[in-house]
């Protein structure tokens, strides 16, 4: 089945799942896609392409179509 992108989309696997990231100008590091997914960055670690990248190199980080990115959100809580 055809899927719905066209060559200026940008397709990744974000926790083993595709996502279509599509717009001008496409995301290209990890740290333009945590923007796009609106997560709040102080509370995920983020792992691409098997390795975990450490916050200081989000920016820098290029990402391209088939990488694979997993994110662990940290959820805060405690002891009664």
């Amino acid at each position: 089945m055809p899927r719905d992108f066209t060559l200026h989309d940008l397709v990744l696997q974000i926790n083993g799942q595709p996502k279509t990231f599509a717009g001008d100008p496409l995301p290209a590091t990890l740290e333009d896609i945590l923007q796009q997914l609106n997560l709040k960055t102080d509370r995920v670690a983020v792992e691409h392409n098997g390795a975990i990248v450490s916050r200081a190199k989000w920016a820098e980080t290029p990402v391209v179509a088939g990488d694979r990115i997993e994110i662990v959100h940290f959820v805060g809580g405690g002891v009664e």
